[in-house]
């Protein structure tokens, strides 16, 4: 499975329910949850570990860099935020793996027309004394 933005996620659910993610957003506000609050909160979990994974790479970025000497007080510092980038990272994929399944097995509802039919009542039920005629038998 190719690896899965946030971004792409956000176009995959406008693209299901055919509005921006704002006004889904909004919409979601106002409606029991269901579906659609739940993809939005998948997504957000998503955007946020992404968020967390960049900030974490550029604190290890300024940790290491050149010009900065490593000390014992230092490699704690490295030692934690390696761990958090990679729980960041395990976050990110293991949102993007679910979301993606989830959007996978949604497909967008075709839009009503309105030549179409309207469907017709049931039949009506077997009258009562020939269901009975038939158990008897």
């Amino acid at each position: 499975m190719p690896h899965l933005t946030s971004t792409d996620i956000a176009g995959r659910i406008e693209d299901l329910y055919g509005a921006s993610l704002a006004d889904l957003e909004a919409h979601a506000q106002e409606q029991p949850p269901g579906m659609l609050s739940a993809l939005l909160g998948m997504h957000d979990a998503l955007a946020l570990a992404e968020r967390s994974i960049d900030f974490h790479r550029d604190h290890l970025a300024r940790l290491i860099h050149p010009d900065r000497q490593i000390g014992p007080h230092e490699v704690s510092h490295l030692l934690d935020g390696t761990r958090r980038l990679a729980e960041a990272v395990a976050v990110r994929e293991a949102q993007a793996t679910s979301v993606a399944a989830v959007l996978q097995s949604l497909t967008r509802a075709p839009a009503p027309t309105s030549a179409s039919p309207t469907p017709s009542p049931p039949a009506p039920a077997a009258p009562l004394a020939a269901q009975s005629a038939m158990h008897s038998r």
